[in-house]
């Protein structure tokens, strides 16, 4: 069982950093004055609490004390992350509705909805084992 409590913040992460490929300058512009559109809509419902772009490319860390750094982040994949949104919402439920509403999930970008946890997993299970 997992012990984290979801807190009423929740992440949007929007996968796939090639959706606009093939198309045309005004296509493109259309879908992004809707996707800026969406973004004010969650503006105006008081939802949206922070949103950045990422760089498609990065470093992935790993190993006792970050020995490993290699190249990790792929903008190629299909999954690499473009960028994300927190939202303040009371349910994961309307979390996916918002997200649902996105308009770029129209030409293949995903968005992958989490809820923030109130203390990473490690920590959870510390206090659950010092409560009991």
């Amino acid at each position: 069982m997992n012990p984290q409590n979801p807190t009423d913040e929740y992440l949007l992460l929007i996968r796939g950093t090639h959706w606009n490929h093939g198309m045309s300058p005004a296509q493109l512009q259309r879908v992004m004055t809707d996707f800026y559109a969406w973004v004010d809509g969650l503006t105006q419902k008081g939802v949206h609490r922070g949103a950045q772009p990422l760089v498609e490319e990065g470093k992935l860390v790993s190993g006792p004390r970050g020995s490993s750094v290699t190249d990790g982040v792929f903008a190629e994949s299909k999954e690499a992350i473009a960028g994300y949104f927190l939202l303040a919402v009371p349910s994961l439920d309307e979390a996916v509705q918002l997200a649902q509403a996105c308009p770029i999930l129209e030409f293949g970008a995903q968005i992958e909805v989490r809820p923030i946890a109130d203390l990473c997993r490690p920590m959870a299970e510390v206090k659950t084992f010092q409560s009991s």
